[in-house]
């Protein structure tokens, strides 16, 4: 393995202790403060604490994390609450964006098609599929925080992998928040999933999603064994986790290392809003039995993304019911920065989604 490659590829152990380290960093600085920086419970008040850009970033993410903290490029429009057709077409905008270098860089067809009632756009890579993927198919379920990204942000995820592993990707338009609730996504991968399998056996299909779309990876599989459809070969949650998308160490120190003011970061879509927050269908994490059943999965991530402790809760859960995952971190990049084809790190991660399918696919 390449040094620049152990650098990128984190344990879910390894990845904890540098959470540890700096925990630990800041209760020293803490405590050069002053006893009073310390509360009982033990949280920690942290003042003038200077963060630097990751050492680890290439030149391309150095520059586009500079401009991400300086110019707020993804700041502003309507409200989802008050808007949200105004912040759909400002989603859209913004993932446009992402999308243009995308069809520059990865030549690739896409086919509009009605899958079990739904719309899915199929991807298939110009140059035409591996003969070794010619039965095989991945699923992709966009991000967007269960409101947005439907036929851009699924586009973005699938454009890149379908060329880098030269097969073919549908990605799934499933029904979202405010307009829907849960589980009507998870109905709508599962009756998509259903019609694939009349012309794919399920060791041949995978299935993953960024953010939102990696929770609804996790939340598929309990619904796939509560309507006794068998598992796909392995699946991707990506930027997400197979229970709460926000929690632990990220959930504090993330907002500030991207620019945005100190507190929690939570997330509370409207599709999820009346759920128990223990339904291990909507956050399968609950249930160990549950999560035994899984199939392999892969675990992306990055240090400043919101959903980073999450990740790694997810890893070590997944890795105590005997289910094989792997765990992928990417230090000082932010949430979802795989979207970004100009960073050498989406690169990589493209790279890896696609090793990861061919090597759990079934032959």
């Amino acid at each position: 393995m390449t040094r620049n490659r152990i650098r990128k590829l984190v344990t879910s152990r390894s990845a904890l202790a540098g959470i540890l380290a700096i925990a630990l960093g800041l209760a020293v600085i803490s405590f050069a403060a002053g006893r009073d920086g310390i509360d009982a419970d033990g949280t920690l008040h942290i003042k003038d604490l200077a963060v630097p850009l990751s050492s680890y970033l290439s030149p391309e993410a150095r520059s586009y994390l500079l401009h991400l903290l300086r110019d707020q490029p993804f700041a502003g429009g309507p409200s989802a609450t008050q808007d949200i057709k105004g912040y759909r077409a400002r989603q859209d905008e913004i993932m446009n964006g992402f999308l243009k270098p995308i069809r520059e860089r990865y030549p690739v067809n896409v086919e509009h098609k009605t899958i079990a009632g739904l719309y899915t756009d199929v991807v298939t890579p110009q140059d035409g599929i591996a003969p070794r993927n010619r039965n095989r198919v991945l699923l992709n379920l966009h991000g967007g925080g269960f409101i947005s990204g439907a036929r851009t942000a699924g586009l973005i995820e699938s454009i890149p992998v379908a060329a880098v592993e030269k097969i073919k990707v549908v990605t799934i338009d499933y029904r979202m928040g405010p307009e829907y609730a849960f589980p009507a996504a998870s109905e709508d991968v599962a009756g998509v999933y259903k019609e694939v399998l009349k012309e794919y056996p399920p060791d041949h299909v995978g299935l993953y999603g960024c953010s939102a779309g990696g929770m609804l990876a996790a939340m598929s599989i309990a619904w796939f064994q509560k309507v006794h459809l068998p598992n796909p070969s392995a699946i991707g949650v990506l930027c997400a986790s197979i229970g709460e998308l926000t929690g632990g160490d990220a959930s504090y120190l993330t907002g500030p290392l991207n620019g945005f003011s100190a507190g929690p970061a939570l997330f509370h879509p409207a599709y999820l809003s009346h759920v128990d927050p223990k339904d291990p269908l909507a956050y399968p994490i609950h249930s160990p039995a549950l999560v035994a059943t899984f199939p392999p999965t892969l675990l992306v991530t990055s240090t400043r993304g919101m959903e980073y402790s999450s990740a790694i809760h997810s890893h070590n859960a997944l890795v105590e019911a005997g289910v094989e995952a792997d765990l992928h971190v990417w230090d000082g990049l932010p949430h979802a920065f795989w979207y970004n084809s100009d960073l050498p790190e989406s690169r990589e991660v493209y790279a890896v989604v696609a090793r990861f399918f061919d090597r759990h696919f079934g032959k």
